[in-house]
């Protein structure tokens, strides 16, 4: 019943309530992204979502227009304390992790939750994923998760993968509210926002 129903309507009333924020971190923040380097406002990114549909995930521009995809040998996003290709005030929006408000947008949307798996990219077919990666697409993907909540980019690939596949046969209200807390502790900390070698956008 929560998985199927109640948490929707969660992401909804949230989303709704959020948006008067949204709205004002645009009209703050969008100035600032626009006049360091004269480049769009947003980073729009193909990502895969709930039972496998394409989305567009959107994020505050973190770094320069037309920065090369820099990837770790598990093909995740390299992140690193001195990339070059993040801006000034894009620095400032990963380590608050600001940079991901305008997700809110997408949960609005139904495209994505305030909970679940963080969403991978679109460049491999359904029939191409492997029965982790299915399993993880049964709920929502989201703005937050047990991986990014317990571990955000300190673990590779394959060990998230695991965890969000195990979260997608377990959601509960419960395992959301667990979730929920320990982002917060993990987001005012600032514990594991850059991995050994290094996240794009």
């Amino acid at each position: 019943m929560y998985k199927k129903c109640f948490k929707r309507l969660l992401d909804i009333m949230f989303s709704v309530i959020l948006m008067p924020i949204v709205g004002l971190s645009i009209l703050i923040l969008g100035p600032l992204i626009y006049l360091e380097d004269r480049g769009s406002v947003f980073y729009k990114a193909k990502r895969r979502g709930y039972k496998g549909n394409v989305f567009e995930m959107l994020k505050f521009r973190s770094m320069k227009m037309n920065a090369p995809d820099i990837r770790n040998a598990d093909n995740s996003t390299f992140n690193s304390p001195d990339d070059t290709r993040v801006t000034k005030i894009g620095k400032v929006l990963r380590k608050t992790s600001i940079d991901e408000l305008p997700q809110v947008i997408n949960i609005l949307k139904g495209d994505m939750s305030f909970i679940g798996p963080r969403p991978d990219t679109a460049d491999k077919q359904l029939q191409d994923l492997s029965s982790v990666q299915i399993q993880r697409l049964e709920v929502r993907p989201g703005l937050t998760g047990y991986s990014q909540a317990f571990f955000r980019n300190s673990i590779d690939t394959k060990t998230r993968l695991k965890y969000d596949a195990e979260y997608a046969r377990k959601v509960s209200l419960r395992m959301d509210l667990v979730i929920f807390i320990k982002t917060i502790d993990t987001v005012l900390r600032r514990k594991n926002v850059y991995k050994n070698s290094g996240s794009g956008e």
